[in-house]
């Protein structure tokens, strides 16, 4: 069971690293066109680059409950 968690802990760790990358390279990408865009909501470019983050939020999250069942499930 500890190997199963180990490999679904470093799998979501790299989903992570994944999602971080794409979001920094949807964020190069802005150009001064989606800066002014403004008032008409939120251009293209920068829903990619909330998505991204937002999956590495989630990914970040679920590796650190992994890891802290892990640790639970070695102290018995």
């Amino acid at each position: 069971m500890n190997t199963f968690l180990v490999i679904v802990a470093v799998v979501l760790m790299i989903a992570a690293v994944v999602a971080l990358v794409r979001g920094i390279i949807a964020f190069l990408r802005t150009t001064e066109e989606d800066l002014k865009h403004g008032g008409d909501g939120p251009s293209p470019n920068q829903l990619k680059q909330n998505k991204a983050m937002m999956h590495r939020i989630i990914f970040q999250g679920l590796a650190v409950l992994v890891l802290a069942l892990l640790m639970l499930m070695g102290r018995g």
